[in-house]
């Protein structure tokens, strides 16, 4: 049987570790660890980005070892500057309290909180927001070399676009504060997160070892270990829809358009998301990835939509997209229109199908909702405005065209 940092190195999770041997013999141990995960509460909702390290949570808790989950009701009052070029909007204490209550439901759907081995759920403004600030100041100011802080990525690149203040330099401080505060008082040894955090994941181990907490005989040292920033071949970062961020709350982004999300991604980042998002065995993705590429999107999508929302969710989502694309298309209501066969014999350019069916008011118009990723054909969205549509395309003698959320048509050919 494999070992935990060994499956989650081979399925894409680990980016950075500060003692990558010592993590290793740490997880490999007799004795389970304490380690944690923070998320702040900027929304009422987790995002797709989210999922990613509660993944690599989840994969740590089933293999025995305690986690911790911090929601940041403090730290989201003040903002993280980390892959920001502007200050975060300010949340009102109201604002920040609601979030919390709403992650933490959200959070129970995909960490064990009862049965063996539960995880904690805390919340960080239980124990910073009684601290006074003087006495703050005081015991971990004085561990934090300004110059030092500026090299960090978060900071060096907000100096260079105009300013930083100093309510978000200290965010770095509080998030260290967690660290030594869970070491303390939970023997947590192991932080986890995005690699945007690995400043602040850093600056925390350096904070416990100037305080002499990571020399605790009891507790052990303190390490950081990061997942990679959750990015498409393109280099653009997964979860962005037409209409904004990938939500994990149904109300926020339904179950079908967070499972044709999933199905429409570039065939290339199939595999990838597979591993990353997924229990299927690795050489299982890694034949049906090779065979068929869109059973493997499907598995995929319907997999992912499992995860997050349940199977008879999941279910409902597939079968939509199966009345809506498939072949046994039940799309009796769909607005329908009558092409000739003769039109698409030797291809047809999808721009001046959907002029020629009256879909877009022109050309120019189709250009564009084609470049922004507007358009679908058969369930699979077409990014290049160049795009032919073939006999090969056509399901039953017809095409299922969709344009953004809501509007569909399907063209029968005869």
């Amino acid at each position: 049987m494999k070992h935990v940092f060994d499956v989650l190195k081979e399925r894409g999770y680990i980016y950075q570790a500060t003692h990558e041997q010592e993590i290793i013999e740490a997880l490999n141990g007799q004795h389970p660890i304490t380690f944690y995960l923070g998320i702040d509460p900027t929304a009422d909702s987790l995002h797709i980005g989210h999922f990613f390290a509660l993944m690599m949570f989840r994969y740590l808790q089933d293999a025995g070892h305690q986690g911790i989950l911090v929601i940041g009701g403090a730290t989201a009052l003040i903002g993280d500057p980390s892959g920001k070029s502007d200050m975060r909007k300010m949340l009102t204490k109201e604002q920040v309290a609601h979030n919390v209550e709403e992650v933490r439901i959200l959070a129970s759907r995909f960490i064990r909180t009862d049965g063996d081995n539960p995880a904690l759920i805390l919340n960080n403004a239980d124990w910073i927001n009684p601290y006074n600030f003087v006495d703050f100041m005081r015991d971990i100011g004085i561990h934090f070399n300004v110059n030092t802080m500026l090299q960090a990525d978060a900071y060096a690149n907000r100096l260079k676009e105009g300013g930083l203040t100093f309510l978000e330099m200290s965010y770095m401080l509080m998030q260290s504060y967690d660290f030594v505060h869970l070491h303390k008082t939970y023997g947590c040894t192991l932080q986890i997160g995005g690699s945007d955090q690995w400043g602040n994941i850093v600056a925390g181990t350096n904070l416990g070892r100037k305080q002499r907490f990571s020399n605790d005989e009891a507790h052990g040292p303190m390490f950081g270990l990061t997942c990679p920033l959750l990015m498409t071949r393109e280099g653009n970062k997964m979860g962005k829809t037409e209409s904004g961020t990938l939500w994990v709350a149904r109300e926020k982004t339904t179950v079908f358009d967070f499972y044709q999300y999933f199905y429409n991604v570039d065939d290339c980042d199939t595999e990838m998301l597979l591993r990353l998002f997924t229990h299927v065995p690795l050489e299982d993705i890694i034949a049906i990835c090779d065979k068929d590429i869109r059973k493997a999107k499907a598995l995929m999508a319907f997999e992912i939509t499992k995860l997050v929302h349940g199977e008879k969710e999941a279910n409902l989502a597939l079968q939509t997209a199966k009345e809506l694309f498939g072949r046994k298309s039940s799309s009796k209501h769909m607005p329908k229109c009558q092409q000739d066969k003769s039109l698409i014999m030797n291809g047809v350019a999808l721009i001046d199908l959907l002029f020629t069916t009256g879909f877009v008011p022109s050309k120019s118009e189709a250009r564009r909702l084609i470049t922004q990723g507007g358009i679908s054909v058969n369930g699979e969205k077409i990014p290049q405005a160049d795009h032919i549509l073939t006999l090969n395309d056509l399901q039953d003698d017809h095409l299922i065209i969709k344009r953004g959320k809501k509007h569909h048509l399907k063209v029968m050919f005869h």
